[in-house]
């Protein structure tokens, strides 16, 4: 089946469904790329979308679930490993914002080992967390060298345009929202991203809960593309089958 749209960071997982939203996104002619949080969930969300053609799973350790001690050094272990054993991770990062700049430095120590894991096996394809702390995530990755064999993707880029610029000029992907689009920055970037490298995603669902339908789905990356080619004038369906060129190109679909 030809895939028309690409939702290029999303949870899944975090649907009452999985399965069934999969399903109903491969029905609407939707891609995904669905990341994980946590290494518990990467393997419950494996399982359970391994069946679909659609979907491509990341195994991630979100920042916001690093933990200091023991505990977060066993998780960040096993993320590693999740890492090298899977060619798509995610949502791997760091986040330096004031709620969860308390655990900077266990942060690092995770997405070190993850990124260390990642440049020894190469290929990856990355979903990557960057709240205030965009150059800090391109420093791990170049001191690891994961930005020469693996495909790095910002989701939700909200870093500085100095930072933004140095990512475009390393390679990067930037994968483009509706939540992305309502603030000022959030629609110059949109502008700003280069076209080979520019990616659209829903963030959604935001968390645990009730099934979403998935044309909720498919209804957010129209309206995301829809705003994006107004912002950048350029013919909304020539840029939707530019996206879903890199799309597919990078989930192999």
């Amino acid at each position: 089946m030809r895939y028309r749209l690409f939702d290029m960071h999303c949870h899944l997982d975090f649907d009452a469904d999985p399965r069934a939203l999969a399903d109903g996104l491969a029905a609407c002619g939707t891609g995904a790329l669905s990341a994980t949080v946590t290494p518990a969930g990467f393997d419950r969300a494996a399982r359970l979308l391994a069946p679909c053609p659609n979907v491509r799973v990341g195994a991630g350790l979100h920042p916001w679930w690093v933990e200091e001690g023991p505990a977060g050094e066993a998780a960040a272990e096993c993320a590693a490993a999740n890492a090298a054993a899977s060619r798509y991770v995610g949502e791997v990062g760091l986040d330096f914002s004031p709620k969860h700049v308390a655990t900077r430095g266990a942060q690092v120590a995770a997405f070190d080992r993850i990124a260390a894991a990642c440049a020894a096996e190469g290929g990856k394809v990355l979903s990557l967390h960057a709240v205030r702390s965009a150059g800090a995530v391109l420093d791990v990755l170049g001191r690891h060298g994961v930005l020469d064999g693996s495909a790095c993707l910002f989701h939700w880029f909200s870093g500085t345009s100095d930072e933004l610029q140095r990512a475009a000029k390393l390679g990067c992907f930037f994968s483009v929202g509706p939540h992305m689009l309502t603030s000022k920055r959030g629609r110059a970037y949109a502008q700003a991203i280069p076209r080979d490298r520019l990616l659209l995603e829903t963030d959604e669902p935001p968390e645990a809960g009730p099934a979403v339908p998935a044309g909720e789905f498919a209804r957010l990356l129209e309206g995301a593309l829809d705003e994006i080619a107004r912002l950048r004038r350029e013919d909304p369906e020539t840029l939707a089958e530019r996206i879903a060129h890199t799309s597919r190109d990078l989930l192999g679909l």
